[in-house]
């Protein structure tokens, strides 16, 4: 049997060895000095943690909290809360002052490293990860009262949709009968004042990642290297925030959460342009390869988008989405194993051992309110969907490395 070799310059992509994976938990960080990480740690060789979300994130943060402010216990007391008049789950006034908030601390330690690199020839890659936007909702100082929750709306309310799914329905029954979420990682539906005062408290802490992202151009730009450098903003998820009366995520991959907007800012061309072509999150590490003059490692499942960002119209003709719930919850018997493919014109959703599904015209009903799942008129295109997504379910095979023996 003929083996096929590795075309790409990188043969073969290496995972991290077994063994070590305490270096991100809580116990790494109780010492006065910075946590010191193996590396290289995935390929890095400079970290800087920040675990968690909200005001009392850990990591190296943490460690920078306790020693850079004298009273940082105080203020991370849940009793020293500021007044406020909000009534939306997680939604917290922290009186932590911003230069003390986990996204500056994001934003000072990067441009610290940029700084570091302007005076040397070798190119630099640095992966800045902001926790927020993300609940709980308590972006700090300004930012907390930024927007005003009377600004927003909840355009699309749960009696929107036509045809409410069992973890949807499941959701309205708790919140008709008054039960609390069972984690604050869970889905739920919400009043409408809440989702307001969830909008604006995501938009405040949207506007400061704008703002330390801003920063950080003005850094680029201070050190001569704006011009030689590619940003690529990205986040790995949305928020359902409103849609259909519900907050947070779960397994139902509404457009909110799954339609994450991308910026690829590129010295090659400055040329503005907007496109609707259909990319995958998996596709980012080859669309960076690529841009950089490097083949993909051997058995990369990701393709590059940089013809996107030349010009073209279209990148993949479908996108599979999939999700795997750690427990039972939203009304599922069992945890929620979801697989499903979005194409220009449909969203079809497949639930492990469920008989309901999820079939949307996104052409006819961009909002996702008529769940088409049982329509005889489209069960053809439901059968050519499920075929598609059952293709594309078999071309996922880990191929690095490579397998040498065959038994």
């Amino acid at each position: 049997m003929k083996r096929t070799e590795p075309s790409g310059l990188i043969a073969e992509a290496r995972g991290a060895p077994a063994g070590n994976y305490s270096q991100e938990q809580p116990g790494s960080y109780e010492g006065d000095d910075p946590f010191a990480f193996d590396l290289p740690y995935f390929g890095f060789q400079h970290v800087d943690t920040v675990t968690g979300h909200g005001d009392r994130c850990g990591g190296h943060f943490r460690q920078w909290f306790r020693k850079t402010c004298s009273d940082w216990q105080a203020l991370q007391d849940p009793s020293n809360e500021l007044p406020h008049n909000y009534t939306c789950p997680q939604a917290y006034r922290t009186p932590i002052p911003e230069e003390f908030y986990p996204t500056r601390y994001v934003g000072t330690r990067a441009a610290d490293w940029i700084r570091e690199q302007a005076d040397g020839d070798d190119p630099f890659f640095a992966y800045v990860s902001f926790p927020d936007p993300h609940h709980p909702f308590n972006p700090p100082g300004k930012y907390w009262d930024m927007y005003d929750p009377d600004d927003f709306e909840v355009a699309l309310p749960y009696e929107a949709h036509r045809n409410p799914t069992p973890p949807m329905q499941w959701m309205d029954e708790q919140w008709q009968q008054g039960n609390s979420a069972r984690t604050k990682t869970t889905a739920r539906r919400l009043g409408e004042q809440q989702l307001r005062e969830a909008m604006a408290l995501t938009a405040g802490m949207i506007t400061m990642v704008d703002d330390e992202v801003g920063r950080l151009i003005e850094v680029l730009k201070d050190t001569g290297q704006f011009d030689n450098t590619v940003i690529c903003f990205n986040s790995d998820h949305g928020d359902y925030l409103g849609d259909f009366s519900l907050l947070l995520k779960g397994a139902m991959p509404f457009r909110s959460v799954t339609d994450v907007p991308m910026i690829w800012s590129d010295p090659a061309s400055r040329e503005g342009r907007v496109t609707e072509a259909l990319a995958s999150t998996i596709d980012l590490s080859a669309t960076i390869l690529d841009r950089v003059g490097l083949a993909p490692y051997n058995g990369m499942q990701g393709q590059s988008f940089m013809p996107v960002i030349k010009g073209a119209d279209r990148h993949h003709e479908a996108v599979m989405c999939e999700f795997n719930d750690l427990g039972a919850r939203l009304g599922f018997k069992r945890p929620a194993r979801v697989r499903g493919i979005r194409t220009a014109k449909w969203r079809f959703t497949l639930y492990q051992g469920e008989a309901w599904g999820e079939l949307y015209d996104l052409a006819l009903d961009p909002r996702e309110t008529n769940n088409l799942w049982d329509s005889l008129d489209h069960a053809g295109i439901k059968a050519e969907l499920t075929l598609q997504l059952a293709h594309m379910l078999a071309g996922q095979m880990d191929e690095s490395p490579i397998s040498r023996l065959m038994a």
